[in-house]
């Protein structure tokens, strides 16, 4: 019996990469909409924000001297880029999915409308969330928790390449211990790279919960969808 009905399932862009570091991988898009099958047939319902630093990451261009608004623009249609090829994925999967835009683009995308994307997930469509908030200087992980909040999600799952949040970087540190559980304030003092300070902030005031688990270890998302004590759970 899943544990949450609505969830918001954050990925990076470097993840669809795979070993690569960049693009897309197809053998990585297809087992992450496997997984993302599985939970939707146990009946849960299921909002995606994706990244899109594979393709384009807007603060590292902006830091060798573009335009920031220009480069967050740049990086917001890169996410857009990402949610159609894991719709895509999805569908051969059979699952029905709708991809909703910050940014109009009729053509290829629903605009969003937040009372149409909680009707899509009523109807057990999954809704994936691109570009963005539709606006510069905001992040991925802050589109992530506003449209959670927006639709009533009860939890954010943030996939990762590790296990959860570690007090420092476990690629770098071999030392470095696991939370099982943290708050929102620990992370933000500490500086904790589990999601940016304004969206770790948005899912406290709201008492929000986030989730940080490793997404690439197959039946992760199922058994963190569960209950079962998958990464490392932050909260109040």
């Amino acid at each position: 019996m899943p544990r949450y009905k609505r969830i918001l399932l954050k990925l990076s862009g470097e993840i669809l990469a795979g070993a690569a570091g960049y693009g897309l991988d197809e053998d990585v898009l297809h087992g992450i909409a496997a997984e993302i099958a599985e939970v939707h047939r146990s009946g849960v319902q299921i909002g995606v924000v994706l990244g899109g630093g594979n393709i384009f990451r807007g603060l590292a261009a902006a830091s060798r001297g573009m335009d920031r608004v220009a480069a967050d623009s740049m990086g917001m249609l890169a996410t857009v880029i990402n949610s159609l090829a894991l719709q895509h994925a999805l569908e051969k999967q059979g699952v029905f999915t709708r991809v909703q835009s910050a940014i109009d683009m009729h053509k290829v995308a629903e605009p969003f409308i937040r009372r149409r994307a909680v009707r899509h997930l009523e109807k057990g469509r999954v809704v994936i969330f691109a570009a963005g908030t539709g606006n510069p200087y905001f992040t991925t992980d802050t589109a992530a928790a506003l449209r959670a909040i927006e639709v009533g999600a009860e939890v954010v799952l943030k996939g990762t390449r590790v296990d959860g949040v570690y007090d420092k970087d476990p690629e770098r540190h071999g030392d470095a211990a696991r939370y099982e559980r943290i708050t929102y304030l620990d992370v933000l003092q500490q500086g904790l790279k589990v999601m940016d300070s304004t969206a770790v902030s948005l899912c406290m005031d709201n008492k929000l919960p986030i989730v940080v688990f490793d997404v690439g270890r197959p039946g992760n998302l199922a058994r963190v969808v569960d209950g079962e004590p998958v990464g490392t759970l932050v909260g109040g």
